[in-house]
């Protein structure tokens, strides 16, 4: 088993408000470092609350985030080079920007597998609430539209090629229509939330299978928005009724860090502050991160 890397990325600056910036912290008193046989704890960058950035109303707090991705990657980068395995603590999805970026430097093509109910394809003029959190995958594709400082953040432009990508869990229902554009002209391999509810192992397994031509070294983006907000509250987005059960989703995200080829996690989008009082739900979000790390081969 490859030693873990804890890195934690405390902010809400891409988010629609605040909250996500206690997540990392959470994790960590719900006893997530602990259970992570040998992981080191590389601990967390000064946290940003996400505010209203009124001079920029369509990609709000760009500036932070764009220095806290490069920052992510720095961090992500220096982990990843000492042989470690990079477990990244969000934070709101720009964190998993910035992961992308530092795991870009050691060699080998990247394949990044996107659990996430959204495609995160928006550009700032497409969509009015600014939020750049559901715009992360459009600025690492390089899309037209996107903000420059994100699309350069990292070491290359595009970071990214549509065939070193995967969405799955994806919801149609949930999509903007310039998402559903974007995932149509660029040919993303998608598999979407009803096929992962109907078999979540096989939905995973197919999701590496997609890259296994594409890729030599596999990131999983986690977006805990996936788990349906009446089932467990967990994320900063409180869509009710969509998405899957809490077990569905810990079932994909398992088949998915057994792949050999596995270099690193991100997790993100958990807002402590939507928890259900007294249900333990971070706690056991921490046992089920815990158990798919230790089973890696």
């Amino acid at each position: 088993m490859p030693r873990i890397g804890v890195i934690g990325v405390p902010t809400s600056a891409g988010a629609f408000a605040p909250g996500q910036e206690e997540a990392p912290g959470a994790l960590r008193a719900a006893g997530l470092v602990q259970a992570v046989p040998d992981a080191t704890d590389h601990g967390d960058r000064e946290p940003f609350r996400w505010r209203p950035d009124r001079e920029h109303p369509y990609a709000q707090n760009l500036g932070p985030v764009v220095e806290i991705v490069q920052d992510t990657a720095r961090r992500v980068a220096e982990v990843a080079a000492a042989g470690e395995l990079t477990l990244v603590l969000g934070g709101d999805c720009t964190v998993g920007v910035g992961t992308v970026a530092g795991q870009l430097g050691p060699g080998g093509r990247l394949g990044l597998v996107y659990l996430d109910l959204h495609a995160d394809l928006n550009v700032p003029r497409s969509v009015r609430p600014g939020a750049l959190d559901w715009m992360g995958m459009a600025h690492m594709l390089g899309e037209e539209g996107a903000e420059q400082p994100l699309v350069e953040a990292g070491p290359r432009t595009p970071m990214l090629a549509p065939d070193q990508v995967v969405l799955l869990g994806w919801g149609p229902d949930q999509a903007q229509p310039r998402e559903r554009e974007a995932i149509e002209r660029l040919g993303l391999p998608v598999i979407p939330v009803d096929e992962v509810r109907a078999d979540s192992q096989t939905a995973g397994r197919r999701a590496l299978q997609a890259l296994e031509d594409h890729a030599d070294r596999i990131l999983v983006h986690f977006d805990v928005a996936l788990v349906d907000f009446t089932d467990t509250p967990l994320s900063e987005n409180t869509g009710r009724n969509e998405g899957l059960p809490y077990a569905t989703v810990i079932a994909a995200l398992h088949a998915l860090l057994l792949s050999p080829r596995l270099v690193g996690l991100t997790v993100t989008e958990l807002n402590p502050h939507h928890v259900e009082a007294g249900a333990n739900s971070i706690e056991r979000l921490a046992r089920d991160l815990a158990h798919g790390l230790t089973t890696i081969a």
